[in-house]
């Protein structure tokens, strides 16, 4: 599969990328998406909820009232979880919602999602740029360039480039990623890839390892 190189104007640059069809043309895998989305958003929660349990909590040991007899549940202290104030039964602990996943179908779901974009044209190679100063506006003009202002887009640079980030990073509907750092989540979550032509190979040798 071939795509246009584009320049930051949007203008044609008269030279083709092969993307590899390793990556950009397989048979996607639903289910390998679904597991590393749900890993990639489980590994987003804090997981920091906390209740107290009875040992937990301060207050008298003493017996309210008689074990039988009172017409109601029984109870012992004030810590009871029967009474309104009182410790939670099985409550949530802090605890760590991630999962483990082969590297081979975390790779096979990235593909996936590359491959989707594949097919709906959705993905835009343009020749490699960055911004003297990081400024939003140079950001938002190279999109408008691009004809894709009114999209959400991700746009992924070879290696950590400040400038870029930095211009990117007030504008809701755009997000930046590194090649390496690209994940399922981000590519599905844009209306349009676009990859600096620098960003090929990398990608190329982290999904083929």
């Amino acid at each position: 599969m071939e795509a246009k190189v584009l320049n930051i104007k949007g203008q044609a640059t008269g030279r083709t990328v092969v993307l590899n069809d390793a990556i950009y043309a397989i048979e996607p895998n639903d289910h390998a998406i679904y597991l590393d989305v749900k890993l990639i958003m489980a590994n987003r929660r804090q997981g920091t909820a906390k209740t107290k349990e009875r040992s937990e909590m301060s207050g008298s040991t003493r017996k309210l009232g008689r074990q039988k007899g009172g017409g109601g549940a029984r109870r012992g202290d004030i810590n009871s979880p029967v009474l309104v104030g009182g410790a939670r039964v099985f409550g949530p602990k802090p605890r760590n919602y991630g999962f483990k996943l082969n590297k081979k179908l975390r790779q096979l779901a990235r593909k996936s999602a590359l491959t989707y974009k594949a097919q709906e044209n959705a993905i835009i190679v343009v020749e490699d740029f960055t911004f003297e100063v990081a400024k939003t506006k140079s950001m938002l003009e190279l999109l408008k360039n691009l004809n894709i202002a009114d999209k959400k887009a991700l746009v992924v640079t070879p290696a950590a480039d400040k400038a870029v980030y930095l211009s990117a990073r007030n504008v809701k509907s755009i997000a930046t990623s590194t090649a390496a750092l690209l994940n399922t989540y981000s590519v599905l979550n844009a209306d349009v890839v676009v990859l600096e032509e620098s960003a090929l190979p990398v990608i190329d040798a982290n999904l083929n390892k």
